[in-house]
């Protein structure tokens, strides 16, 4: 194999290995505009948007045992990888595409599944991972919330028997 041809491989391993998952996606019409503008959005999710060859992601997927991505390399081929939110960068790339009408899904690694381009748009539809972590507290809050309130009860319905009481005293 030729050494520009292992180096090509050996940056797209480093890419595949930044994040738990992977997503394939045909970038045909995106301009480097377009390309720019998707890179920054991505940014923000601490995600990247590489151009890659077929031939190179297969052969480096391969070596690091990804499931077998042999039916999304079909045409032009980006990966996005990077970052903690998986479902956050899936809805970058959706809203990206909704925009655009030019990034098109072609499938997704997540964990070590193949995933299809449904999935990936399953994916954007959850909710980010900080709204998740908001809703756990939440409803770790509630309980004891709840138990508070229970616990306060007695003694505020003493205070108010007493307060009653000195009222109506006051009234007679």
């Amino acid at each position: 194999m030729r050494a520009e041809k292992k180096y090509l491989i050996a940056e797209v391993e480093k890419h595949l290995k930044k994040s738990d998952y992977v997503i394939l996606a045909n970038f045909t019409g995106v301009t480097v505009a377009d390309a720019a503008e998707l890179r920054q959005k991505l940014a923000v999710e601490k995600a990247e948007f590489h151009v890659v060859k077929n031939s190179s992601l297969r052969v480096a997927a391969k070596a690091l045992g990804l499931p077998d991505i042999e039916s999304a390399l079909t045409g032009p081929t980006a990966v996005v990888v990077g970052g903690k939110n998986s479902p956050g960068i899936a809805k970058v790339l959706g809203q990206f595409f909704k925009d655009k009408q030019k990034l098109e899904i072609k499938a997704g690694v997540l964990g070590n599944k193949l995933i299809t381009a449904k999935q990936v748009g399953l994916l954007a539809d959850m909710p980010s991972l900080e709204t998740l972590r908001s809703r756990l507290l939440g409803l770790f809050n509630q309980p004891a919330g709840m138990f508070v309130r229970i616990i306060n009860a007695v003694p505020q319905a003493v205070v108010n028997v007493l307060e009653a009481k000195t009222r109506s005293a006051k009234a007679s």
